[in-house]
């Protein structure tokens, strides 16, 4: 469900998830998946028919944290932890 929020807000969110997207870690992490679903894709291909492979990496998304294939569902939100706590140093 998308945020409700002022245009000005819109706008602003548009910028810092723009500046955030393109750090070198998040560039790092798009360039990674992209070469691991072409030869998942290719691997898939060989084994079963091209639909199936698509269909299968439709519903797929590699998890960095655990270097797997997770479901959609199951990459988001830290395994059920929540991102609450995220990126912020624990005392």
């Amino acid at each position: 469900m998308a945020q409700k929020l002022s245009v000005t807000a819109k706008a602003a969110k548009a910028i810092r998830d723009k500046k955030i997207a393109m750090t070198e870690d998040r560039k790092d992490k798009k360039a990674e998946n992209q070469r691991l679903r072409r030869a998942k894709l290719k691997e898939l291909t060989k084994k079963y028919s091209a639909a199936y492979a698509k269909r299968w990496l439709s519903l797929h998304d590699y998890d960095h944290k655990c270097r797997c294939w997770k479901s959609i569902k199951a990459n988001r939100g830290n395994d059920g932890k929540g991102t609450k706590r995220e990126g912020k140093k624990r005392k």
